[in-house]
C-alpha cells in the first residue's frame, strides 16, 4: 500500500501521442520530451532517444566484472576462457557482429554481451524515426516519472497540466491528440470526478428540496431557517473528520451531500408538528414535549447504529462513521435549542392539514396489506438465500472510481511500453540494503530455474542493477592476477582464430577492476537503472525490502505453490510470494466482512437502545419488523438486478435502518400517546421525499461507491415509511 501511494509505481505518467503521420507523432514526441526534461517537475522522461545511452553503456561497460553473474573463478580458468572466448568469435558471424567487434579486445568472455541479454526481457517499443511507437505504429509513446509522489494529487495535477502544455506547444497545427494514464492520473481524474459530481448532485439536490421546503411552507423565512441544521450539520461533521483523520475522502463528501435530505427532517418536524409553525411558547413546548423525544431517540438510534463504525479499520468507513454521528448530532441540537428561538412572533407556514388528515385516514387502512408485505417480504428472504454464494462483491477494483475505458487505455499503454505484470511479486525483507540484497541474490537462483523450465517468463531484481557487496567481492576475487591471466590467456586462445596478443586491454581491464571500489546506489545516477534501482529497493527507516516482480508466461498464469517452493528452496528467511490482486481482494474482504459484523452489531446497540428506553419488546418489535423488512426487500431488489453488493451497499443498508426508525418511531408514538402532534403524518411523507431527493441523486453517479449509496437508501427508505405504517398497530390514537 506504501507502495501504490508513495511509491515510484505512484509516480510513473505513459503517455501515448495519436493521430496525424508517424513522422509528425515522432517529432512531437521529441520536442514534448524535451520542453518536459527541462522541468524539475520530472525526474526523467523516457522516449526511446540515446539520453541516457552513452551513460548506461559506461555504467554496465565499465564495471560489467561486477555485474555479470557469470564471472566465477570457473570462468577465468584456462578451459572457462577458452569456451568464453570461443562464443564471442561465434557471434562474430551474428546480427551482432559489430558490437563483438568493437568489444572484444576489451571483453573477449563476453560480458557486455552477458549483461544486454541479461537487461532485456524481450518486452519493449520499437523505435520509430527515432522516438518509441506501439508496435501497430499507431501511438507513440513516452515514460514520465514525476517528482512528487502519486498520493500528492496536487502535484500530479501540475505535473499532468505540465504535459498538456507542452504538447500544445509541440503539435501546433497538426491533428494529434494527447493521452495520458498511471496512478497519479487516475488520483487526479478520480478527485476532480468525485468533486465535480459532488458539487453538481449538491446543487441539484439542494435547489429540488429547496422548492421543496417552498413549496410545502409556502414563506422564505422557513426555508431559510429551515436549512439552517443542514448547514450546522455539514459544518460540523467536515470539521470534525478533518480534525480526527487530518483529510476528508471524496466519498465522505459525497456522504455529506446526501446528508443534507435527512438533517432537513428535523426542521419539517419542528415546523409542521408546532401548531402548523405558530410561534407561541406553549407551542413550542408542546413540540418538545410531544415529538422531541421521538425525534431524540431516532437520533439516538441513528448515532448507535454509526457507532459501531468507529471502530472499523477501514479508513473510509471511520470517516463515514464520525462524519454521520457529528452531523446528525449537531443537526438535532440546532433544531432542539436554537432553531425555535429565531423563529420572528409571525411566523407560519403553508397550513397542511388536510394533507395530513388524508394520510391518516390511509395509514388506518395500510395494515390490510400486511399479509402482502409478509409474502413479499417471505419471497425476499428466498431471493437473497438463492444468491448467497454472489450476493456480496469481494474485489477491490469494485470501489475504483477509474472508468472502463480509462482502464482499457492503461492496459493498452502498458502493453505497447512493455511494462512488466505487477501483480505478482517476491519480497524478501532485512535491516540493511546489503542484507536485501543478498537475499535476492539467493531467490534469484530458483527463480531462474522457473524461467528455465517455462514457468515463469522474467522476472527482475535489485541485484542485477547493484549486486551485494558481498558478491561483488567474490567477482573481484574471481579475477586472477594480471601474470597468472596472462598465462591462461596464451593457454586459452589455442585452437581459435585470435592471438593473445590483441587481449592487452583486456588484462589492463581486468588488473583496473581488482583495485576499484565497490559499486554503490549513487554510482547508478544519470543513468536508466536508478530508476529501476529505486523502484525495486524500499527502505523506511531501518526496514528495507527487495521487490522482485514476477511475469507470467505468455497466455498463462503463474503457479503460486510452485514459486513457494522455490523460495522455500533459497532458504531465504522470511521471503514472500505475494499476489497483489490476490492480497488486496483479501484485504477488502477482510474489511467487508468486518463492516457487515460491525453493522450487526450497530443494529443490536439499536435495539438494546430501544429495550432500556421504551421498556417493551412488543413495541421494539414493532419498530424493528418494517425496517427489517425494508432492509432485506432493497436487498433482494438488488440482487435480481444483477447488482453485487459492495462495502457501500452495506452502509447504505444501515442507513436504511438509521432514518428509518424514526418513521416506526413517530407511527409507535401513536400508538403509546393520547393525541399526536398536528401534522405528524404530513412531515413524515415530506421529510421522507426530502431524503429520497438527497440519497436518490447519487444513484445517478458514475462513481461506484456512491451510486451504490443513493440506489440503496432512496428505495429503502421509501419501504421504510410504507412498512412503518402497514405494521403499527390498528387501534392508534391520532385523530383527524
Amino acid at each position: 500500500m506504501d507502495q501504490l501511494r508513495d511509491g515510484l509505481v505512484s509516480r510513473l505518467i505513459l503517455v501515448g501521442i495519436e493521430g496525424t503521420d508517424e513522422a509528425s507523432r515522432a517529432k512531437i514526441s521529441k520536442a514534448l520530451a524535451q520542453q518536459l526534461r527541462n522541468d524539475p517537475s520530472f525526474v526523467s522522461v523516457n522516449n526511446g532517444e540515446p539520453v541516457n545511452t552513452a551513460r548506461d553503456r559506461a555504467y554496465l561497460f565499465n564495471n560489467r566484472y561486477l555485474l555479470s553473474d557469470t564471472v566465477t573463478p570457473e570462468r577465468f580458468s584456462v578451459s572457462g576462457l577458452h569456451a568464453a572466448i570461443g562464443d564471442s568469435v561465434d557471434l562474430l558471424a551474428s546480427p551482432a557482429g559489430l558490437l563483438v567487434k568493437s568489444l572484444l579486445p576489451h571483453d573477449p568472455t563476453g560480458e557486455m554481451v552477458q549483461l544486454l541479454q541479461q537487461l532485456d526481457n524481450g518486452h519493449h517499443p520499437q523505435l520509430l524515426d527515432g522516438a518509441w511507437a506501439s508496435q501497430d505504429g499507431k501511438t507513440a509513446l513516452l515514460l514520465l516519472q514525476t517528482r512528487a509522489s502519486g498520493s500528492d494529487t496536487d502535484a500530479q495535477k501540475q505535473a499532468m497540466q505540465l504535459i498538456q502544455q507542452s504538447f500544445a506547444h509541440a503539435s501546433t497545427a497538426t491533428s494529434a491528440t494527447l493521452e495520458m494514464t498511471g496512478p497519479g492520473v487516475f488520483s487526479v481524474s478520480a478527485r476532480d470526478s468525485i468533486k465535480k459530481q459532488v458539487r453538481l448532485i449538491f446543487v441539484i439536490s439542494s435547489l429540488l428540496i429547496a422548492l421543496l421546503l417552498y413549496l410545502l411552507y409556502r414563506s422564505l423565512t422557513a426555508l431559510l431557517l429551515g436549512m439552517l441544521p443542514v448547514i450546522t450539520g455539514a459544518l460540523a461533521g467536515i470539521a470534525t473528520v478533518s480534525l480526527g483523520f487530518g483529510v476528508v475522502h471524496g466519498i465522505t463528501l459525497g456522504f455529506g451531500t446526501a446528508l443534507i435530505g435527512e438533517a432537513v427532517d428535523y426542521s419539517i418536524y419542528l415546523f409542521m408538528q408546532s401548531e402548523q409553525g405558530s410561534r407561541t411558547e406553549a407551542s413550542r413546548q408542546h413540540w418538545v414535549q410531544q415529538s422531541w423525544p421521538t425525534v431524540r431517540l431516532g437520533v439516538l438510534t441513528s448515532v448507535f447504529g454509526f457507532a459501531s463504525l468507529l471502530i472499523s479499520g477501514f479508513p473510509g468507513l471511520a470517516q463515514l462513521g464520525l462524519y454521520a454521528i457529528t452531523g446528525l448530532l449537531a443537526a438535532a441540537t440546532m433544531t432542539r435549542f436554537v432553531l425555535p428561538y429565531l423563529l420572528p412572533r409571525d411566523f407560519r407556514i403553508h397550513d397542511v392539514s388536510r394533507i395530513d388528515q388524508w394520510l391518516s385516514r390511509q395509514a388506518k387502512h395500510a395494515t390490510a396489506f400486511r399479509a402482502y408485505v409478509l409474502i413479499l417480504v417471505l419471497a425476499a428472504c428466498v431471493i437473497v438465500y438463492s444468491h448467497r454464494a454472489h450476493l456480496w462483491n469481494h474485489e477491490l477494483a469494485s470501489l475504483s472510481p477509474v472508468s472502463a475505458a480509462d482502464q482499457a487505455l492503461d492496459k493498452r499503454l502498458r502493453s505497447n511500453l512493455g511494462a512488466p505484470d505487477v501483480r505478482y511479486l517476491v519480497v524478501v525483507s532485512g535491516d540493511s540494503q546489503e542484507s536485501v540484497l543478498q537475499a535476492a541474490e539467493q531467490v534469484s537462483v530458483p527463480l531462474q530455474a522457473l524461467v528455465e523450465q517455462g514457468q515463469l517468463a522474467s522476472f527482475e531484481s535489485p541485484a542485477r542493477y547493484l549486486p551485494s557487496l558481498s558478491t561483488q567481492r567474490a567477482r573481484q576475487a574471481s579475477l586472477p592476477a594480471n601474470e597468472v591471466l596472462s598465462a591462461r590467456l596464451a593457454q586459452a586462445v589455442e585452437g581459435l582464430p585470435v592471438h593473445a596478443d590483441r587481449f592487452a586491454p583486456f588484462l589492463a581491464d581486468v588488473a583496473a577492476v581488482r583495485e576499484q571500489a565497490l559499486l554503490q546506489r549513487a554510482d547508478l545516477e544519470h543513468t536508466s537503472m536508478a530508476m529501476a534501482a529505486d523502484a525495486l529497493l524500499i527502505n523506511k527507516g531501518q526496514h528495507w525490502s527487495a521487490l522482485l516482480p514476477l511475469t507470467a508466461p505468455e497466455g498463462g498464469e503463474i503457479n503460486a505453490d510452485s514459486i513457494r517452493s522455490a523460495l522455500s528452496e533459497s532458504a531465504v528467511a522470511g521471503a514472500l510470494f505475494v499476489d497483489l490482486k490476490a492480497e488486496s481482494n483479501k484485504l477488502y474482504s477482510t474489511y467487508l466482512n468486518e463492516a457487515i459484523v460491525l453493522s450487526l452489531l450497530g443494529l443490536l446497540a439499536i435495539i438494546v437502545l430501544l429495550l432500556v428506553v421504551l421498556r417493551s419488546p412488543s413495541r421494539v418489535g414493532r419498530i424493528i419488523l418494517p425496517l427489517a423488512a425494508a432492509v432485506i426487500t432493497v436487498t433482494a431488489g438488488l440482487a435480481l438486478c444483477g447488482v453485487q453488493l459492495i462495502i457501500l451497499h452495506l452502509i447504505g443498508l444501515l442507513l436504511v435502518v438509521a432514518i428509518g426508525s424514526n418513521y416506526a418511531l413517530f407511527f409507535d408514538q401513536a400508538d403509546a400517546i393520547p393525541k399526536m402532534a398536528p401534522c405528524t403524518f404530513a412531515s413524515l411523507l415530506f421529510a421522507n421525499i426530502a431524503t429520497v431527493i438527497g440519497f436518490g441523486l447519487l444513484g445517478f453517479s458514475t462513481v461506484p461507491v456512491l451510486q451504490a449509496m443513493g440506489m440503496t437508501v432512496a428505495p429503502g427508505v421509501i419501504l421504510a415509511l410504507i412498512f412503518s405504517a402497514i405494521f403499527a398497530r390498528k387501534n392508534h390514537a391520532h385523530t383527524d
